[in-house]
C-alpha cells in the first residue's frame, strides 16, 4: 500500500473531527442519559481553572483545555509529571531517567529545552503553576523540584498559546493543584516499592475549615531511587501544606507553603554503539564528574479573592521563593543562591448589558523578580567543590506585565473574547571578577488575543482563536561562550531577540450519549483541535549550543483528538492522538563550517529538532461497580513517532510503543473506619529497548553524536496504603 502524504493525513484528521459528532444519536432529555453524561464530568465538564485567570467556565473558553484528575494517575509512582500528562493531546512529555527530570513540549513550545547546555531538570517555553503560583522563573525556565504527583489532586493544561494571559514562556500552561475537595477529615499513609531501588513514603492529612468549603491540609513525600543507569540515582523530600478558607462573607484566603530537598544525578547521553552495547552505562565524562543537581528550596505564597459587590471582585497574590542550588556541571562546581519573588493583582467585573448580553472584564498586573549570587569553582578530585574560584557573578531577571481581557456573551451561546498584554523582561548581569562584561538588556512585547466560542448545546462547544506569543531567551542562552581573550564580549548576548509567534486555532469539545444510552457504549466525549503556529526569531544553537542566536523562523501545524468512551461493565476507554508537521522555514547557519569564512549551511525546510510527527496515548480501564474488594484493572499504550535530534536532520531517534498494565484493589481490607488499598503497576511490559529522550543538537565525539538517552526497561511497582475519611 503506498504511503499516505502527511498533508492528506492532517486533512483526514480535520475532516474526521468535523464529522465525528453528528454521526452519534443523542437522547439528552432522558434521565439515564443525563446520569451517563455526568459520569464523564471529570473529562470535559466545565470547571474553574486558575490558569484562565478568571472564573469563566472552561467548557466555554475559546482555548484547548484538558483536566487530568487524581484517579487517572493514582496507580503510578507519580515521581514525574509524565505519569499525568502521557495521554494529553498536544503535550509531548518524556521522562529522561525515571526521576523528576522530564522534558515537556506543548505544540512545539519548549522543544529546545534538552541538551548538554540546556540544563538538566528544567523546561522552557511552557508556564508551570503550583496551586496557581508560578514555578516558572522570570527568564522562562521551570524546575520541577516542587512538583510531585503523590500530593496532587489534579493537573490542568491549557494547550493553547496563553501569552496574552501569562506573558513570557506561556506556549502552554500546566497548573498542578494540591488542595483537596473534602467534606470530612481524612488521613492516609502510603508505601511504594519498585524496580531499581524505588522507595516512596507518602503521608497526607486534611480537614474541612468552616462550613463553606474551606480546607486545611498537609502532605509529605520521601522518595529514593537507585536509578537504572549508572549515575542516575535520585532522592527527594517534599512537604506541601496549605489552607484555603473564607474570611468573612466576601473574602477567601489561601496560604500555601511548599519546600523540597532534591538531589538527582545525570547519567548523560550515549552514542548509538554504546546504547546497543549496554544502555545502562553512563556517559563516561558525566560519570567521572559525578554530574548532579542538589536543590533546596521553599516557597511561601498567599492569595486573596474579595467580592466587592455583585458585579466586581478583586484578587491578589504574593509569594517568596528562596533557593540554594548546587551543581556539578560541565567541569565546574556551581553554587547558586537565588531569591525569586512576585505578586499580581487582578480586577474582574461582570455586567448585564441587556437581558441577553453579558460582559466580563479582567485586568491585572504581574511582577516577578529573581536575583542572587552565583559562584563557579573548580571540581575537586572527588567531584566536589574545588579550591579555585573561577567565576563570581550575579544574574537578575525581572518580568513585568499588564494584561486586559474582555468577554462579551450573547444569549448564553456566543462568546467573543479580546485580550491584550504588554510585557517587559529585563536581564542584568554583574561580574565581580571581570566587570568589563557587565551588561543589562530589556526585551519588550505586546501580545494580542482574539477568541470566539459558540455553545451548540449545553454540552457541545466550538471555538476559534488567534493570538501572539512571546518568549525571552532563557538565562543560559543569553550567556555567550568565552572567546579566550580574542575579543571583548558582553555577558548578555547581543544577537538574541525575543521569540515571537502567532497561532491560529479551531476546536470543539462535546459530551454526549450514544443512541438511547442503553447500548454497549453508553457515553462518549471528545476534544478536538487544529492549529497553525508561525515563529520568528527561533533560537538556534551555535557550535553545538555553546551559545545561541535568533536567526531562524519556523512553522508548526497540528491536529489533536482526545476521545473518552464509557461502556457496560465499568469499561472506560481513553485515547489521544496528535499529528503535526514542524519545520524550519528560514534557517541559515555557519557553525557547521569551522575555519571556512563565508561558508554556510541552509537548514530551511528541515524538520524542527526534538518534535515527532505523531504521538498517542491509550488507556483501557475496567472497574466493575460490584467487583469484590474494589478490584480494577488497566492497560495502556503510549507511542511516539521518530524525530530528529539535530537541526541538520542527520541524527534520528526511532519511534517507540510502550505498553503498561496495572491492577488495583481500592478496598483490599477494612480495618474499622480505615481502608487498606493496594495496586501493582508494570511499565514497559514487553521490556522493549527504546530511546526515552535525547540531547538535542548533540556534541559529536570521535565522529559519533552523543544524543541518546535510553528509556526505562520493564519496571514493577507495588503500593499499599491505609486511609481514613477518603
Amino acid at each position: 500500500m503506498p504511503a499516505v502524504p502527511r498533508s492528506r493525513l492532517l486533512c483526514l484528521a480535520a475532516g474526521t473531527l468535523a464529522l465525528f459528532g453528528p454521526q452519534v444519536g443523542l437522547a439528552q432529555t432522558r434521565a439515564d442519559s443525563v446520569a451517563r453524561r455526568d459520569s464523564l464530568a471529570r473529562t470535559l465538564a466545565p470547571f474553574s481553572i486558575r490558569a484562565t485567570r478568571s472564573s469563566q467556565s472552561s467548557f466555554g473558553a475559546p482555548l484547548a483545555i484538558t483536566r487530568v484528575d487524581r484517579a487517572q494517575f493514582a496507580s503510578k509512582s507519580g515521581f514525574g509529571l509524565n505519569d499525568a500528562l502521557g495521554t494529553v493531546p498536544g503535550v509531548l512529555v518524556q521522562s529522561r531517567y525515571g526521576t523528576s527530570d522530564v522534558r515537556i513540549a506543548i505544540r512545539g513550545f519548549g522543544a529546545r529545552g534538552a541538551g548538554d547546555r540546556s540544563n538538566a531538570g528544567t523546561s522552557r517555553g511552557v508556564r508551570v503553576l503550583l496551586d496557581g503560583m508560578p514555578e516558572t522563573e522570570p527568564d522562562g525556565r521551570t524546575a520541577f523540584d516542587n512538583i510531585d504527583l503523590a500530593v496532587a489532586e489534579g493537573v490542568e493544561v491549557i494547550r493553547s498559546n496563553a501569552s496574552a494571559l501569562w506573558g513570557n514562556a506561556a506556549g502552554g500552561v500546566i497548573n498542578v493543584s494540591t488542595a483537596p475537595s473534602i467534606d470530612r477529615p481524612y488521613s492516609s499513609v502510603q508505601y511504594q516499592s519498585g524496580s531499581y531501588g524505588l522507595q516512596r513514603y507518602i503521608a497526607q492529612t486534611g480537614t474541612p475549615v468552616g462550613d463553606r468549603g474551606g480546607v486545611a491540609y498537609v502532605s509529605f513525600a520521601n522518595t529514593t531511587f537507585d536509578g537504572w543507569r549508572r549515575n542516575a540515582d535520585a532522592r527527594r523530600v517534599l512537604v506541601n501544606a496549605g489552607i484555603a478558607a473564607p474570611v468573612g462573607d466576601k473574602t477567601n484566603l489561601r496560604v500555601n507553603l511548599t519546600g523540597s530537598n532534591n538531589l538527582f544525578h545525570v547519567p548523560g547521553p550515549l552514542n548509538a554503539a554504546q546504547v546497543a552495547a549496554d544502555p545502562r552505562q553512563a556517559n563516561a565524562t558525566y560519570d567521572s564528574r559525578d554530574e548532579r543537581r542538589y536543590n533546596r528550596l521553599a516557597r511561601l505564597g498567599a492569595s486573596v479573592e474579595h467580592t466587592i459587590d455583585a458585579r466586581q471582585s478583586l484578587s491578589a497574590l504574593v509569594y517568596i521563593n528562596p533557593k540554594y542550588l548546587q551543581r556539578s556541571e560541565r567541569g565546574t562546581f556551581r553554587d547558586f543562591t537565588r531569591y525569586h519573588g512576585g505578586a499580581n493583582v487582578a480586577y474582574n467585573r461582570r455586567d448585564s448589558v441587556t437581558p441577553t448580553v453579558r460582559n466580563r472584564l479582567t485586568a491585572g498586573i504581574d511582577q516577578a523578580y529573581q536575583d542572587g549570587a552565583i559562584l563557579f569553582y573548580s571540581l575537586s578530585p572527588t567531584a566536589g567543590r574545588g579550591t579555585t574560584l573561577r567565576d563570581n557573578k550575579r544574574e537578575g531577571a525581572y518580568n513585568s506585565g499588564i494584561f486586559l481581557e474582555d468577554e462579551l456573551t450573547l444569549h448564553d451561546r456566543l462568546a467573543i473574547t479580546l485580550g491584550l498584554r504588554g510585557d517587559a523582561i529585563a536581564y542584568s548581569y554583574q561580574n565581580f571578577i571581570l566587570p568589563v562584561t557587565n551588561a543589562s538588556r530589556t526585551f519588550a512585547q505586546v501580545t494580542p488575543k482574539l477568541g470566539v466560542s459558540y455553545r451548540l448545546s449545553p454540552t457541545h462547544t466550538v471555538y476559534a482563536n488567534m493570538g501572539g506569543g512571546v518568549e525571552a531567551p532563557a538565562g543560559n542562552e543569553t550567556d555567550p561562550a568565552s572567546t579566550f581573550g580574542q575579543d571583548t564580549v558582553t555577558a548578555l548576548n547581543p544577537l538574541l531577540e525575543p521569540i515571537r509567534s502567532f497561532t491560529y486555532e479551531v476546536g470543539t469539545r462535546r459530551i454526549l450519549t450514544v443512541g438511547d444510552g442503553t447500548g454497549f457504549v453508553s457515553s462518549l466525549s471528545y476534544d478536538a483541535a487544529a492549529y497553525l503556529t508561525t515563529v520568528q526569531n527561533e533560537v538556534v544553537p551555535y557550535r553545538g549550543g555553546r551559545f545561541y542566536f535568533t536567526a531562524g523562523s519556523a512553522q508548526r501545524t497540528g491536529a489533536e483528538l482526545a476521545v473518552t468512551a464509557l461502556a457496560k461493565g465499568g469499561l472506560r476507554l481513553e485515547h489521544s492522538l496528535t499529528l503535526s508537521r514542524n519545520r524550519y522555514t528560514d534557517y541559515v547557519v555557519d557553525s557547521v563550517h569551522y575555519g571556512k569564512p563565508g561558508a554556510t549551511a541552509d537548514y530551511s525546510d528541515n524538520r524542527i529538532v526534538g518534535l515527532p510527527d505523531w504521538f498517542y496515548g491509550s488507556t483501557l480501564a475496567w472497574a466493575p461497580p460490584e467487583a469484590p474488594r474494589g478490584v480494577a484493572a488497566q492497560v495502556g499504550m503510549q507511542g511516539t513517532g521518530g524525530y530528529w535530534a539535530d537541526d541538520a536532520n542527520t541524527v534520528r531517534i526511532a519511534a517507540a510503543h510502550i505498553l503498561s498494565a496495572s491492577l488495583r484493589a481500592d478496598r483490599l481490607l477494612q480495618l474499622g473506619d480505615a481502608t487498606v488499598k493496594a495496586f501493582v503497576t508494570v511499565d514497559n511490559l514487553t521490556d522493549r529497548r527504546w530511546i526515552g529522550s535525547a540531547f538535542l543538537n548533540p556534541d559529536v565525539v570521535n565522529g559519533a553524536p552523543l544524543a541518546f538517552e535510553p528509556g526505562m526497561p520493564r519496571t514493577i511497582m507495588l503500593s499499599f496504603s491505609v486511609s481514613r475519611g477518603r
